[in-house]
């Protein structure tokens, strides 16, 4: 009877010496995840804001490392004697405070230098490659530099783009008006998002809003435009209908 309480104990200090095995396994794991979620956050990321909607609505998680010289930057921004960058500043110091409070991620204070290294963008990349982690940014030259040196990169600019709805050809869109176009009978328009619509026919029809059939998407360094077309009041399309005609120009407007 002894040996059978003996041989009992044995197996129920089994089982708990495998379940804590487990626990300890799957325990390592998250935190092996969390690691490798962690994201360093530079001066430009905080500033722009989108990041705290990104992060409100579910769509980020992990850590956010904020080293302490951009903390230090924001600071130095933030008491600029310059009205705007002084804005920028304390709105980017306010943000950092909201993302705190977002669900599903946790900012971490890093209070590490790189005292040999004087460039920030640099030293970004040097905290990311020490930490293992991505570096979150809508910098382009940071974001070049970065992936120069094998650092993955997460360009809040590039999600933007990535999430921008996709119109095709004959595609009706319903746009309002905001000025006149570079060429004749051209107006301009513009979505949510801030893309740029060319209306042919629609030079008239400033401040209302109109249904136009799209004609062609066209993606430059500053964006992407979209041509379209407006067949209302008689237009007869003869005026750059195909939404080719007077492109070069329209882009320079676009870019201002």
């Amino acid at each position: 009877m002894q040996n059978i309480i003996i041989l009992s104990l044995g197996i129920v200090a089994l089982i708990f010496l495998i379940i804590i095995i487990f626990q300890n396994i799957i325990y390592s794991g998250k935190i092996k995840k969390m690691n490798l979620s962690r994201k360093v956050v530079d001066t430009s990321v905080i500033i722009d804001g989108r990041i705290n909607d990104i992060c409100e609505s579910g769509f980020m998680e992990g850590v956010l490392v904020v080293p302490r010289f951009v903390l230090q930057e924001l600071q130095f921004i933030a008491d600029s004697s310059d009205h705007m960058k002084r804005s920028k500043g304390r709105r980017g110091l306010d943000l950092l405070n909201s993302l705190k409070k977002c669900p599903g991620v946790a900012v971490e204070i890093v209070d590490r230098d790189y005292k040999e290294i004087r460039a920030v963008d640099e030293k970004l990349v040097a905290m990311a490659k020490e930490l293992g982690a991505k570096i979150l940014t809508n910098d382009f030259n940071l974001n070049k530099v970065a992936e120069i040196q094998g650092v993955k990169v997460l360009n809040i600019n590039d999600l933007s783009n990535a999430i921008k709805p996709t119109y095709l050809p004959g595609e009706k869109i319903n746009v309002k008006i905001i000025k006149e176009g570079k060429e004749k009978e051209q107006g301009i328009a513009y979505l949510n998002d801030g893309t740029m619509i060319v209306v042919d026919g629609a030079r008239k029809m400033t401040n209302k809003r109109i249904d136009v059939i799209v004609t062609n998407v066209l993606q430059t360094d500053a964006g992407r435009m979209i041509f379209s077309r407006y067949e209302g009041q008689g237009y007869t399309g003869h005026e750059g209908h195909n939404g080719h005609n007077g492109s070069n120009n329209n882009r320079r407007d676009f870019r201002k």
